[in-house]
């Protein structure tokens, strides 16, 4: 099971913390998970308001690459619907180099109406111009050189001057739906998704990973431990009374604050699954039951609502020392087992 950190950089300006101490905050916990042993560090794109408060993920990675060695740094998204393709390409090109080849590239659409209206673009069009943008920044960071004459732009022998360091930089697409998580697959990519924003509880998670593989199977392609990211809210604590304790307060407001989402609170979490708050074992259980679904790599949502770093930091702590072995043995006895059977 793969764990890794995703950060939002939701800001509240009516709070204490300023823009420069939050990235201040990003830094730190980008370092802490290097040390710790996290998978990949996940980073938002948001524009024109507190909801999200770096807008361009390529310069914030450019900085962790030089503050870390082995977290890969990945974008959870990259809007590709607001940008000419040929700058994203160069941009994350670089952050490849610069990270020595630490890249995981996730992209999407976009679905703030705020957003679209700051870059003056019809939501209407948002798909054909992430698909016809996308295809673009693919087979320039292969190192191919394009021509590619679309609806939206015009591309006419370029190639980049800056190449990735990896051969084949990973490349995942964000979905809300179970629906679109099939139509991912059979396309033949890997796939991001945020349930707390889309599903209704726990167990549909396993039904949007059926879609996904099913999606791959029918094109040929098998199931890898690194083909699918899912993201959950995440506060491990000594029991489920101190995660509440601990971390309601912050959800409640990360929650309220968000911009045309689902309106939810702790409690509501509770009832519905999705989320990691609780204790260790607890943590643990979901993990393996995540496991059990087709789910290989969980991204953390740890540093949310203006949760105060020191219970972030033991929360990350917590979870890769005490949370992870035991996960892993669970799982491993569980494949005895099915081996065992067979």
């Amino acid at each position: 099971m793969r764990l890794s950190i995703f950060s939002v950089q939701d800001h509240y300006p009516q709070g204490l913390r300023t823009v420069p101490q939050l990235y201040g905050e990003i830094v730190a916990q980008a370092e802490l998970a290097d040390s710790l042993g996290y998978d990949t560090f996940w980073m938002a794109e948001h524009h024109f308001h507190e909801y999200g408060v770096v807008p361009n993920p390529a310069v914030m990675l450019a900085t962790l690459a030089q503050r870390t060695s082995l977290l890969r740094l990945g974008t959870a998204i990259s809007i590709l619907t607001f940008h000419n393709p040929l700058t994203v390409a160069e941009s994350y090109a670089m952050v490849d180099v610069l990270s020595g080849g630490r890249l995981v590239y996730g992209v999407g659409s976009g679905y703030l109406p705020h957003e679209f209206a700051g870059y003056a673009i019809d939501p209407a069009e948002k798909r054909d111009r992430f698909d016809e943008n996308l295809a673009i920044v693919r087979r320039l960071l292969a190192g191919e050189r394009v021509t590619a004459h679309g609806r939206f732009g015009h591309v006419d022998k370029v190639a980049l001057n800056v190449l990735p360091v990896q051969r084949e930089v990973p490349i995942y697409v964000a979905v809300l739906r179970r629906e679109a998580a099939y139509h991912i697959g059979k396309q033949g990519n890997n796939l991001m998704c945020v349930p707390y924003a889309s599903l209704d509880n726990f167990d549909q998670i396993g039904d949007l990973m059926a879609e996904y593989r099913k999606g791959k199977a029918e094109i040929g392609l098998g199931p890898s431990d690194d083909d699918s990211v899912v993201t959950l809210h995440t506060h491990v604590a000594e029991s489920d009374a101190q995660a509440r304790a601990d971390a309601e307060a912050a959800f409640n407001l990360y929650v309220d604050t968000r911009l045309y989402a689902r309106k939810s609170t702790y409690d509501d979490a509770m009832r519905n699954g999705l989320h990691l708050f609780g204790s260790v074992e607890n943590v643990a259980g979901k993990l393996v039951a995540l496991h059990a679904m087709g789910v290989r790599h969980v991204s953390t949502l740890q540093n949310f609502g203006m949760l105060p770093m020191p219970l972030v930091r033991e929360s990350m702590a917590r979870l890769m020392h005490e949370v992870l072995p035991r996960v892993e043995a669970r799982i491993g006895e569980t494949m005895k087992i099915a081996g065992a059977a067979r």
